[in-house]
C-alpha cells in the first residue's frame, strides 16, 4: 500500500512537478486534500477519451470508413457539420440545466458511456450491416456522439474548476493532449508502414476499442472526489442568444468576427474532400494511414506555433490562417484540374492536409484567444452564446458541401473554399488587436 501511494505520488510530481499536492488555488479546502486522487483520474480520464477522439476522428477515420463502405459524398460531407455543430448548439440548451445539479461529475460520466456506445455501434454496424444502411447508420450515430460530447463539454470545465487547483489545470489538459497525441500518431505510423491492413475489419476494430477507452474513462472519473457546487445562476443559453443577437450588428467587432468565424469553417470541414481527392483516381486504401500522421503533427506542431502567437495577436494569427487556406485550396483547386495524378498521390494530398489543419488550428486557437480578450467581462458569457449559436448553425449548414461537390466536383469545392478564406481575411483586417501590448 505505502509502495504504491510512493508510486503514485512520484508520477505526480513527475508530470505536475514538485509540491502537486500542496498547490490550491480557487478551489474548496476538502478539494485540496483530494487534489493528488482527482489530479491522476482527470489525467487518466482525459487522455484515453482524446485518445478515442483521435482514433475515431470524422475528417478521417470516418470519412475513410465511409468511403471504403461506398458512402456517397453527400454522406461523407455530413460527418463533421453533424460532429460539431451538435457538439456545440445543445450546450445552449443544456447548460443552464446541468448547473442546477450540485455534482457535474455524474453527468461528464454517463456523456462518456454514451459516446462509448454510439462508437462502438457504429464498428457493429460496418460489421454487420448492409453496406449502404451501415454508412447512414454510422451518420445517425455520429449525431448520437455528438449530442453526448455536448454534455460532457458543459459538465467537465466545472468539475475541473472545483477539484484540481489553478495552477494545474493546463498541464492536466496538455499532458492528456500530449499522451493521446503520440497514440495516435503510432496508429497512424501503423497503418502507412503496413504493420495495421487499412480495412473496414481493422477500422471496426479500433472502433471497439476507442468505445471502449470512453468506457474506462466514465468508470474511472465517477471516482473524482467533488464537493458539491452552487446551483444557481444558471441561465438559459438559447434565450440568452437568441435575446442579444442583436449584438451581431450593434457592435460591429463582434459581428466581423462572427463574419470570418463562419467564413473559416471551411478549413474545418475540408480534411474528408482531400482523403476524397486522394482516393478519387486510384480507389487507394492506403491513403489513411499518411492522413493520420500528418493530422496528428499539424495538431502537435500547430498547437505550439499558433498558441504563444495567439497571446501576442489573435487578430494576425486568424490572417495568417485565412491566406494560409486561401494558398492551399487554390493549389488543391489548380491540382485536381491541372496535375489529378500528383494530387491523387496519399503522400501528397497528406502533406497538403498536414499544411490544411495546420492552418485550421491557426483558427481554432486564434477565434477562442480573440472572442475571450475582444469582450468586457461582463459581457463575455453572452458574446460566446451569440457567436456559438450563430457559429453553430453554419457548420450545420455545411453539410449542404458533400452534396454541392456531386454538382462542381472536388476542384469546384476547393474553389469555393478558397473563396471563403480569401473573403475572411479581408473581414478580418477590420478586427481591432485586442491583445495588450508586451512591456
Amino acid at each position: 500500500m505505502a509502495s504504491t501511494v510512493g508510486l503514485d505520488q512520484r508520477a505526480l510530481e513527475l508530470v505536475f512537478g514538485e509540491g502537486a499536492d500542496r498547490v490550491c488555488r480557487d478551489i474548496p479546502d476538502e478539494a485540496c486534500e483530494e487534489q493528488p486522487r482527482n489530479l491522476s483520474i482527470h489525467l487518466l480520464s482525459l487522455t484515453a477519451t482524446k485518445t478515442g477522439d483521435g482514433l475515431v476522428d470524422p475528417k478521417l477515420v470516418l470519412a475513410w470508413l465511409l468511403g471504403a463502405l461506398g458512402g456517397s459524398a453527400t454522406a461523407i460531407g455530413l460527418l463533421v457539420p453533424i460532429r460539431e455543430s451538435l457538439s456545440l448548439l445543445p450546450q445552449l440548451f443544456i447548460g443552464h440545466r446541468i448547473r442546477a445539479l450540485p455534482r457535474r461529475k455524474w453527468v461528464w460520466a454517463l456523456a462518456c458511456f454514451v459516446q462509448g456506445a454510439s462508437v462502438a455501434a457504429m464498428g457493429l454496424s460496418a460489421m454487420l450491416l448492409e453496406a449502404r444502411v451501415a454508412v447512414w447508420a454510422i451518420v445517425v450515430l455520429v449525431a448520437v456522439f455528438a449530442m453526448g460530447r455536448s454534455a460532457a463539454s458543459v459538465s467537465y470545465k466545472d468539475v475541473l474548476g472545483k477539484t484540481v487547483s489553478k495552477s494545474r489545470r493546463g498541464t492536466v489538459t496538455g499532458t492528456a493532449t500530449s499522451i493521446s497525441a503520440a497514440a495516435v500518431l503510432a496508429f497512424g505510423a501503423g497503418l502507412a508502414s503496413g504493420m495495421l491492413e487499412p480495412s473496414v475489419t481493422t477500422i471496426a476494430i479500433v472502433l471497439f476499442v476507442a468505445g471502449g477507452l470512453w468506457f474506462a474513462a466514465g468508470a474511472v472519473f465517477s471516482r473524482v472526489v467533488e464537493s458539491a457546487g452552487a446551483t444557481e445562476g444558471g441561465v438559459d443559453g438559447v434565450v440568452a442568444a437568441l435575446a442579444n443577437l442583436r449584438l451581431l450588428w450593434r457592435e460591429p467587432q463582434l459581428g466581423r468576427f462572427v463574419v470570418a468565424r463562419s467564413l473559416l469553417t471551411v478549413t474545418a470541414v475540408a480534411p474528408p474532400y482531400l482523403l476524397l481527392l486522394a482516393s478519387a483516381e486510384q480507389r487507394s486504401i492506403d491513403s489513411l494511414g499518411p492522413f493520420v500522421v500528418a493530422s496528428s503533427l499539424a495538431t502537435i506542431v500547430g498547437g505550439r506555433i499558433w498558441g504563444r502567437l495567439s497571446d501576442r495577436s489573435s487578430r494576425r494569427v486568424l490572417l495568417a490562417a485565412a491566406a494560409a487556406g486561401f494558398v492551399l485550396f487554390v493549389l488543391a483547386a489548380i491540382g485536381v484540374a491541372v496535375f489529378p495524378d500528383l494530387v491523387a498521390n496519399s503522400w501528397i494530398a497528406a502533406g497538403l492536409l498536414f499544411l490544411v489543419v495546420l492552418a485550421y488550428q491557426g483558427v481554432r486557437l486564434g477565434r477562442s484567444t480573440h472572442l475571450v480578450d475582444m469582450a468586457p467581462a461582463e459581457d463575455r458569457a453572452v458574446y460566446t452564446a451569440v457567436s456559438n449559436t450563430t457559429v453553430g448553425v453554419v457548420i450545420l449548414l455545411t453539410g449542404a458541401f458533400g452534396a454541392l461537390s456531386a454538382v462542381i466536383g472536388l476542384g469546384g469545392l476547393f474553389s469555393v473554399f478558397a473563396l471563403a478564406c480569401g473573403m475572411a481575411w479581408w473581414v478580418t483586417l477590420g478586427l481591432n488587436e485586442v491583445q495588450e501590448p508586451a512591456h
